[in-house]
């Protein structure tokens, strides 16, 4: 039986070991993205001075949406729970753009994109670079990594049932890190005992990366879990049509955060947008739980609210998808295991191409 495991094994492994091993590193690159672009971000995150009351979020967003060039407007204001930080305004385009503003002072200090180093990985991580969709293409980048990662699961579980000793004895040996015996020796170890201690982790990000890559994949995990698949898309901040209905949407932001806040004083970060507003106090767990709010943008009246708590399981697990696919969920030491994984995740395949040919020559 181990026999037919075996070949299985290698079969699913040498066809797509290139793009697991891409897809592994890319994932480690991306696992500290956010504290990385924090120290890059420097001393625009932190305002001067503090003192006296902040500017409303109206003001600010003036300010700033005053100062972006033509198509480029402002989307949201986030404010964290610390004085000290300067408000983050996130901007309609490019992706994941934002500008710091000392709420206290109204300066801009400076505006930020994804680091280029990072969206390079993101997209090698997501479609292989091949995200566009000109003319209605399909995005063949992301065919390639669901199947590919489809296939390292496979792999993986294949891989413990070859590994799988007769006895309690063998896996003690078998969980070894064999050195000082030949090179040979030493990488079919780390592939083989290494891959052990890695493949849960492994499997958790392969099997939750994949409702993500495909839809029939994504509505099946939630079957399995009881539930039916959220739809996607939608959910957006609403941004309003021309540039005065704009102004005063944002007009009442202030009068939003303020009872927002008032009414989670301890919350790690509170975001008001068009139409719609957020808070966040999640550190462990579901790092993406939020109270959302809808009110509406010409009186600031709050018109719904959708505790965390209290929203529907389907929308919690998303989120969990989320934390247990980047290991966000237990704060740095998840992650940190997370990314020595992903990063053995990524040589697997290289040693595993070594023993192949290796064993081929003899």
């Amino acid at each position: 039986m181990k026999h037919i495991f075996r070949k299985i094994h290698l079969w699913l492994s040498v066809p797509f070991g290139i793009v697991m091993t891409l897809i592994c590193f890319s994932g480690a690159m991306l696992v500290f993205e956010k504290e990385i672009t924090g120290v890059a971000d420097g001393r625009l995150c932190k305002v001067g001075r503090v003192g006296g009351e902040p500017l409303p979020l109206g003001v600010l967003a003036a300010k700033v949406g005053a100062s972006l060039p033509p198509g480029v407007s402002v989307t949201g204001i986030t404010v964290g729970g610390d004085p000290g930080d300067a408000y983050r305004v996130s901007l309609s385009k490019p992706r994941r753009a934002y500008v710091f503003v000392d709420q206290y002072t109204g300066e801009i200090k400076g505006r930020r994109e994804r680091p280029a180093f990072f969206s390079f990985m993101f997209s090698l991580h997501r479609w292989l670079l091949d995200k566009g969709r000109p003319e209605g293409r399909p995005a063949y980048g992301k065919i390639v990594v669901g199947v590919s990662t489809m296939m390292f699961a496979l792999a993986l579980l294949s891989g413990v049932a070859v590994w799988w000793p007769k006895s309690r004895r063998g896996l003690r040996n078998g969980l070894k890190i064999t050195v000082g015996k030949g090179r040979f020796r030493l990488w079919c170890s780390l592939h083989a005992s290494g891959g052990m201690y890695a493949v849960v982790l492994l499997l958790a990000m392969a099997l939750t990366g994949l409702t993500w890559s495909f839809p029939w994949y994504n509505k099946a995990f939630y079957a399995v879990l009881g539930f039916d698949a959220p739809a996607r898309g939608g959910g957006g901040a609403q941004r309003g049509g021309d540039g005065g209905a704009r102004m005063l949407s944002t007009a009442c932001w202030q009068a939003v955060y303020d009872r927002l806040r008032a009414d989670n004083p301890h919350a790690a970060s509170i975001t008001v947008g068009y139409g719609t507003a957020s808070v966040s106090s999640a550190k462990f767990g579901n790092t993406r739980a939020a109270d959302r709010y809808t009110f509406d943008p010409s009186t600031g009246r709050l018109t719904s609210a959708v505790k965390y708590a209290d929203a529907a399981p389907q929308g919690k697990v998303r989120g969990w998808i989320y934390s247990v696919h980047t290991g966000t969920f237990g704060g740095l030491l998840t992650r940190i295991l997370w990314f020595f994984a992903a990063l053995f995740g990524a040589t697997l395949p290289l040693t595993g191409y070594y023993l192949w040919l290796v064993r081929r020559r003899a």
